[in-house]
């Protein structure tokens, strides 16, 4: 078949393959071949896909899919980044997976506002033109995080008011203590060391 972007390619496909180790989840197998491609990391010959989950769509649908990849990854590397997903210490999985299920409520929320928020640049960022009349374009979803201050303090919060500041009056006597559930650090096998020759 002939993509208008990719030219030449030629699909090859292989249904119900399984790891040995799990043996119980099958995969379906895509192999794409540009045959115009460079053969370069950039622009590479051959590209193997695993599809395992739900129904493959159509092979000529299935294949493009990949190429969404590009948004999702600078996604992962922007929640890590900038909305901070790997940096709370929770105590439960389940913790774990409701702060999870907040990354893409908080990127929604960030696309919704960022037609209504003003960009605030910081002192080395350069500043976006503005046309006489229009409105503030195309900000970054980093951009838009920079500039959510200035909205949020217009719309107010539902928190209540910080309480004031003092000696805190303890742990109440007579409360039982139970002490957190501590969970097994999951670790990388060590690799074994090359033998110098």
């Amino acid at each position: 078949m002939d993509d208008p972007q990719l030219g030449h390619i030629r699909l090859s496909l292989w249904r119900d393959l399984r790891f040995r180790k799990a043996p119980g989840h099958p995969m379906t197998v895509v192999r794409i071949e540009q045959l115009q491609a460079r053969g370069t990391r950039r622009h590479p010959k051959v590209i193997w896909l695993a599809w395992v989950g739900e129904e493959l769509p159509t092979l000529a649908e299935g294949w493009r899919l990949y190429l969404r990849r590009f948004a999702v990854d600078h996604w992962y590397r922007f929640a890590k980044q900038r909305l901070h997903w790997t940096l709370p210490h929770v105590g439960t999985p389940e913790q774990s997976e409701r702060w999870s299920d907040l990354m893409p409520l908080i990127t929604w929320e960030l696309w919704l506002a960022r037609e209504i928020v003003a960009d605030n640049p910081l002192p080395w960022q350069p500043v976006l033109a503005v046309r006489p009349g229009k409105r503030q374009v195309n900000l970054t979803p980093g951009r838009v995080c920079q500039g959510m201050a200035g909205l949020l303090v217009v719309i107010g919060t539902p928190a209540r008011e910080p309480k004031p500041r003092g000696k805190s009056p303890g742990w109440r006597k007579g409360r039982p203590r139970t002490r957190r559930e501590r969970y097994a650090v999951v670790k990388k096998a060590k690799k074994p060391k090359k033998k110098a020759t």
